[in-house]
């Protein structure tokens, strides 16, 4: 990766990282399903009117849009609503990964190596750490629901992953689309009467996850897909939580322990082990290296 692409793939993880401050933010004026609602009529519209149909089928569209916008973003603001810290939060969502590959056995029936099972049973040891952590000073039900948005985000990767859809911003646009009605809906079942007078700080945090985080966020991770291999990319967003829990400090002054830090170690440490992959030995002399059982654009994306 040049320098300036991997600079590009570290501001990507600074936005996304920075993300769960700003909405920590938004959710002081907004109650969380109507502040999901807004965020993804934003993103959606007028982006719609310009991107074309999404290039997949529509049930793979509302099948992401029903894990990831739906489940995973409604948990999430409800859970940080409910008390869970933006820095942690940013931590925990991480589990995904182990969500994703547990699915993605059940679902797909993928091979579940040795080096998964140990990388994810380092990272659940993390998870454990920071159960613990919080239990005794934060309520474990706005952890749960974050560990819950995480199990959706991991369920919405293997539908994304059956749906292969060729350009993702113009994907991302169609799921945000989707994921408005049924958050607005709720909302106004669960939330009452939407009200969205609200001081300037509340609106520039819906602009900035709507336009900066969403669109700009996913329309530069699928730039960045297109020219590398998913492999190389992907490690990048383990930075997410490192900016996440530091912008968390410096911004609302969130203390970090020396138990948060240990799981974060281990969660990130695990997380991309069980994502790499082995080193091949030395060839044998006159013995070809055996194809790949994948199709090359399998292999692209990882």
């Amino acid at each position: 990766m040049s320098p300036r692409h991997l600079a590009l793939a570290v501001g990507l993880a600074a936005v996304w990282g920075f993300n769960f401050v700003v909405m920590q933010v938004g959710l002081r004026h907004f109650p969380p399903l109507l502040y999901a609602g807004v965020r993804f009529s934003m993103a959606a519209f007028p982006a719609l009117l310009f991107v074309g149909r999404p290039g997949v089928r529509w049930r793979w569209v509302a099948g992401v849009a029903a894990t990831i916008g739906v489940g995973q973003f409604g948990l999430l603001l409800v859970g940080m609503r409910a008390g869970m810290p933006a820095g942690l939060t940013s931590l925990v969502l991480q589990t995904q990964a182990l969500f994703t590959v547990l699915f993605a056995v059940t679902l797909l029936k993928e091979r579940l190596t040795a080096r998964r099972v140990l990388g994810l049973a380092v990272a659940f040891c993390g998870l454990t750490l920071v159960a613990l952590d919080f239990g005794v000073s934060g309520p474990l039900g706005a952890f749960a629901l974050c560990v819950a948005a995480a199990a959706a985000w991991g369920l919405g990767n293997v539908v994304q992953r059956r749906a292969a859809p060729p350009d993702s911003l113009r994907f991302m646009v169609w799921v945000s689309a989707f994921s408005a009605p049924p958050l607005l809906l709720m909302s106004f079942l669960l939330e009452g009467t939407p009200v969205l007078s609200s001081p300037l700080e509340g609106w520039l945090s819906l602009l900035y996850v709507a336009f900066i985080s969403t669109l700009g966020g996913f329309g530069v991770w699928g730039w960045l897909l297109r020219r590398y291999d998913a492999s190389t990319v992907a490690p990048y967003t383990l930075l997410v939580p490192v900016f996440g829990m530091s912008s968390a400090a410096l911004v609302t002054g969130e203390a970090l322990s020396w138990l948060e830090v240990l799981a974060a170690a281990l969660i990130v440490c695990g997380v991309l082990y069980a994502g790499s992959r082995p080193r091949r030995g030395p060839l044998t002399p006159g013995r070809p290296r055996p194809p790949s059982r994948l199709p090359g654009a399998l292999q692209r994306r990882g």
